[in-house]
């Protein structure tokens, strides 16, 4: 089976089977059991404040909000799309499909750009944040997973000293110019001083970290940019566990995370999910008992 496939298959049978896998599990090979934290590194829980019903047509590669539209680009070939949600109730605004030879992947909005990338394509798309419309493209070396953009702040808009933050499926995370988008500088993610694989879909938070999903796990890391330092987990399985057995049997894995702009809240969701969250993420382990 080659890359393409495996990425673009769904994992609901892998994912119902690693419910039963304990964050102490020594399995090999398996790839979704949460990650061992000590004292200093807790393992953070999402508590579901509200919950959106959605299509479930959306391999979700990336997912913000600037203002109060929730833009989401998907991936696939042939069937990727970038568009724009009223955060207000859900209702699509804009939608614009990619040509059919491109793999869709993260975005971020920057100003009035909104950025997306691609997976293999080596391709960025800079779009009117507003109509999506396609202004220019630019070329980059590597894989294109997740991207978000340093700095927004409360209004969600960019200013000319923010970066680009971009994953690519490593451990390494590469900041880029939101203009030119050359590579500026990289860190490398560490948990307890070891690589964090898989990073996919990026949130750039108002405090100053940066979020991102693990490809075929549960788990969200949250990052000081500064180290590439993990300094919480993030738990998901709560929220797999609590959808239905119909609507988890197309799901994908989990992937997308969205600050809501001047909140302690987040918007997650997951490929091919029906379902989006409304989280906060909170420390409700003893000390010594994450």
């Amino acid at each position: 089976m080659d890359a393409m496939t495996v990425r673009a298959r769904t994992f609901a049978a892998v994912l119902t089977s690693a419910l039963a896998v304990t964050a102490c599990s020594s399995t090999s090979g398996s790839t979704t059991a949460a990650p061992t934290t000590s004292d200093s590194v807790p393992t953070l829980t999402a508590d579901v404040v509200r919950e959106y019903d959605r299509g479930d047509d959306a391999f979700t590669q990336g997912f913000e909000i600037d203002g109060d539209v929730l833009y989401e680009g998907t991936g696939l070939e042939g069937s990727s799309f970038v568009r724009r949600t009223s955060l207000e109730n859900m209702t699509e605004l804009e939608r614009v499909d990619l040509p059919s030879d491109l793999f869709g992947e993260g975005i971020t909005v920057d100003g009035d750009t909104l950025w997306q990338i691609t997976w293999q394509d080596g391709v960025a798309i800079a779009r009117d944040r507003d109509t999506l419309t396609e202004q220019r493209r630019v070329n980059y070396d590597g894989e294109g997973w997740g991207l978000c953009t340093e700095g927004r702040g409360t209004s969600g808009r960019g200013t000319p000293d923010d970066r680009l933050v971009m994953s690519d499926g490593t451990s390494t995370l590469t900041f880029r110019d939101p203009t030119s988008f050359d590579a500026l500088d990289t860190v490398d993610v560490t948990l307890e001083g070891n690589p964090v694989e898989r990073l996919n879909e990026l949130e750039c938070a108002e405090d100053g970290s940066i979020y991102a999903n693990v490809w075929q796990t549960f788990d969200i890391m949250r990052i000081d940019p500064e180290t590439g330092k993990v300094t919480a987990v993030i738990d998901g399985t709560p929220l797999w566990n609590s959808m239905s057995d119909s609507d988890r049997g197309g799901a994908d894995v989990f992937n997308g995370i969205a600050q809501i702009p001047g909140t302690d809240r987040f918007l997650v969701t997951g490929k091919f999910w029906p379902k989006i969250f409304e989280v906060r993420f909170t420390d409700t382990a003893p000390v010594g008992q994450n």
